[in-house]
């Protein structure tokens, strides 16, 4: 009877003491903070909501009561102004004047934003609507005068998800003038409207590259191996400026022939395309030997590394200064395999966008009297 108490007692004193994996453990913790913290998101995104559909019916008092006394010069700046000091007495910060224009503002670009029938009729009915972006986002669109590229920048965001620290740096970087600037009006309209598509390489490739996250001065002693850790280092935003479809592969990867040993910088894949894209970095003016060792690559993963379904490979110098001419004429047939875009350590200005328009106009004009003169028809040119 004393050893049957004795093991019952043991029983007892082992049930206290079960090793629970720590692994079980952290994979339930780890449900739960993934759960807390996707509700803080969808409180913060729920607010956020909230607050977009308030600062647009703002603004559309204010412009409406603006209208009423339009006969008089300064009733609007007054109305802001008594507006700003009552709203900030009763409710508290983010009701200035400055801000009360930002939101007459929003509701003139965006009045169709909310269907004018809830807006008017039945504002409950507001929870209805879905509001795509966030307050700092359309701060940062209503700012922009031209229609065609506040939409496109709008589309884009919506589409990539872009944080409005993305957004703000996309339009700093003048991506929509940097993808507009090789089409005609009717490809331009349709830019604003659906956003950038990928159809073909070209859609894909970007000129110029610019590369201001990275705090590399613009100097001629920077090495190569330099800028590929700096673009390692910052890939996320390498990958956001290279634009959609791009997938990081690898860098310095070995291609060898005959025992003589390249190497590719980096490695993508285009998952819209359907291509592998080898990128060569060069901190110099694009030669012809650069064109040459792209070639090599080019073909060498062709034959090698491409697996069925894949489309041909494509090569993308990155360098300081390109020339078309060069690339044409080193090529040949393979020039649709193989581009080069500049790179640049800073934001464009617009200044210096139409200066490349006008680099890029001139260029073509050249190609094209070229070409007429192979036929012997140089009045055509003119």
């Amino acid at each position: 009877m004393e050893d049957l108490s004795n093991q019952a007692k043991g029983r007892s004193l082992a049930s206290k003491f079960i090793v629970i994996s720590n692994k079980r453990v952290d994979e339930i913790c780890n449900r739960i903070i993934q759960r807390v913290n996707a509700a803080k998101q969808n409180i913060l995104r729920s607010v956020d909501i909230e607050m977009v559909k308030t600062y647009w019916l703002t603004g559309k008092e204010i412009v409406e009561e603006e209208l009423r006394g339009k006969k008089r010069a300064t009733y609007g700046a007054q109305l802001l102004e008594m507006m700003a000091e009552r709203l900030t007495n009763k409710i508290g910060k983010g009701y200035t004047i400055t801000n009360l224009r930002y939101m007459k503002q929003f509701y003139v670009t965006y009045q169709e934003l909310i269907p004018i029938h809830h807006a008017v009729s039945d504002e409950l009915a507001l929870n209805d609507i879905d509001i795509p972006l966030s307050w700092t986002h359309y701060r940062l669109l209503i700012k922009m005068s031209r229609k065609e590229a506040r939409e496109f920048y709008e589309k884009e965001a919506i589409e990539n998800r872009w944080s409005s620290r993305e957004l703000g740096r996309q339009i700093g970087s003048l991506l929509f003038d940097r993808l507009a600037k090789s089409r005609d009006k009717k490809g331009l309209l349709r830019l604003a409207k659906k956003g950038q598509e990928i159809q073909n390489v070209e859609d894909a490739i970007k000129d110029p590259i610019v590369l201001e996250f990275l705090n590399l001065p613009e100097s001629h002693k920077l090495v190569e191996s330099k800028l590929e850790d700096a673009l390692i280092t910052n890939l996320q935003h390498f990958l956001l400026e290279m634009g959609k479809g791009f997938a990081f592969v690898g860098r310095q990867q070995r291609l060898t022939l005959d025992g003589d040993h390249f190497y590719a910088d980096l490695i993508m894949y285009h998952t819209i395309l359907k291509c592998f894209i080898i990128i060569d970095l060069k901190t110099k003016p694009l030669n012809h030997t650069d064109l040459g060792q792209m070639q090599l690559y080019v073909n060498y993963y062709d034959q090698q590394c491409r697996s069925e379904g894949d489309n041909p490979t494509i090569g993308l110098i990155l360098c300081t200064q390109k020339n078309d001419t060069m690339v044409k004429y080193t090529l040949g047939e393979k020039e649709k395999q193989i581009f080069a875009s500049k790179y640049q350590f800073h934001l464009p200005t617009e200044a210096e966008l139409e200066a490349e328009i006008k680099r890029e106009l001139k260029d073509i004009k050249y190609r094209l009297a070229h070409n007429v003169q192979k036929s012997d028809d140089l009045e055509k040119i003119n």
